[in-house]
């Protein structure tokens, strides 16, 4: 088959359909183009298709008695002239081509194949057209997010989505983890001022139409200083094992120094051992000496500071046989070993009987 081109540049699109068609059908040029006014009957304009993107469009007409000729346009493109396929797009075939329809498909529609279509039937008489608005619905896509963030609190942060869609969708911001209703955007830009280590998380973009809905997510991560809890003071008995403790909250994670007065204490320092596990660090005594009693200071430091804590190791002396327990009314049992508390009501009594025994 010989195709036939159209030179459509300047002239309407009306009139480049029926240029089109003439070629097509080998129509006379004498053949009248009919005004706006023309018989509904000849020209019939279909209510518009709405169709999502990816979907497969069935587009049909009625041929009627005494067809000749028939054939489907694209704006100004042939697609199809009674069998012969004329489009080179291999979406593009024929369903049905009998007497009462002419039917081609589009699968895997795109926002290209949006536009007017038209069926063309040329009758013993003349031609007939049928025409509809093909409408191209595009679900949300996210195209540009705003990539991980790491800054230190108290920057200014500025969080960006953008999407296509059609209809152009509806964009929106949100902080998901931790929950917070409070922070959120209705539009494409999320502005958080002064950014405290309370606002780091997840945070989550929306975008949607009546189609459906896209999201994704930034993660937002804010470093500041070490905090360090207060210490707590621990008492040991001599020999036995003890272990200071040192907490800091800080992002990145604290590295932990140990002291003693103004000397720093390694790992493995006369029998010592410091282990840190994240926000947490600990110094083990494995047999505790004299000299090991006194003041400790754990410091925890990152690039943005460093704060530090004081430990105090003392000693608790156990209670021996030889100790008299609970102050002056406590009363040593030699034989057993044992004391026995008397009250000031006993000590009384026994006071009057020795006085009594004496006259």
């Amino acid at each position: 088959m010989k195709m036939v081109v159209c030179g459509c540049c300047a002239a309407s699109w009306r009139r480049c359909v029926v240029m089109s068609l003439r070629l097509l059908f080998l129509l006379p040029a004498g053949l009248p183009v009919r005004s706006q006014g023309e018989s509904q009957s000849d020209n019939k304009q279909m209510d518009n298709i709405t169709i999502r993107q990816g979907e497969t469009l069935f587009l049909s007409c009625s041929q009627g008695d005494f067809v000749t000729h028939t054939a489907w346009l694209n704006r100004s493109s042939i697609l199809y002239a009674g069998e012969d396929k004329w489009s080179v797009d291999p979406r593009v075939s024929l369903v049905t081509l009998n007497q009462d329809e002419f039917t081609i498909k589009i699968e895997d529609v795109d926002l290209t194949d949006e536009g007017q279509y038209i069926c063309a039937v040329q009758t013993s008489s003349r031609p007939r057209t049928t025409s509809v608005h093909i409408i191209v619905q595009v679900p949300p896509k996210i195209v540009n997010l705003s990539k991980d963030l790491v800054v230190n609190e108290g920057s200014n942060v500025t969080l960006m989505c953008l999407a296509n869609g059609k209809p152009e969708p509806a964009i929106g911001w949100r902080m998901l983890s931790p929950s917070d209703d409070s922070l959120s955007s209705d539009s494409e830009v999320l502005e958080i001022p002064f950014i405290s280590r309370y606002r780091a998380g997840v945070y989550e973009c929306t975008a949607s139409n009546d189609i459906a809905v896209d999201t994704q997510t930034v993660e937002l991560t804010v470093n500041y200083p070490p905090s360090v809890s207060d210490g707590r003071d621990v008492g040991v008995t001599l020999g036995q094992r003890g272990v200071l403790q040192c907490e800091a909250d800080a992002v990145p994670e604290a590295d932990f120094e140990w002291y003693r007065d103004d000397r720093r204490i390694f790992n493995g320092f006369d029998g010592i051992e410091i282990e840190d596990a994240g926000a947490f660090s600990k110094l083990t005594f494995f047999n505790v000496s004299e000299a090991d009693y006194g003041n400790y200071t754990c410091v925890a430091m990152n690039k943005l500071g460093s704060a530090n804590t004081s430990i105090i190791l003392y000693e608790i002396i156990e209670p021996t046989s030889s100790t008299l327990l609970q102050g002056p009314g406590a009363v040593q049992d030699g034989n057993s070993g044992t004391s026995t508390v008397f009250t000031p009501t006993c000590l009384l009594l026994i006071v009057l009987l020795q006085l009594l025994l004496k006259f």
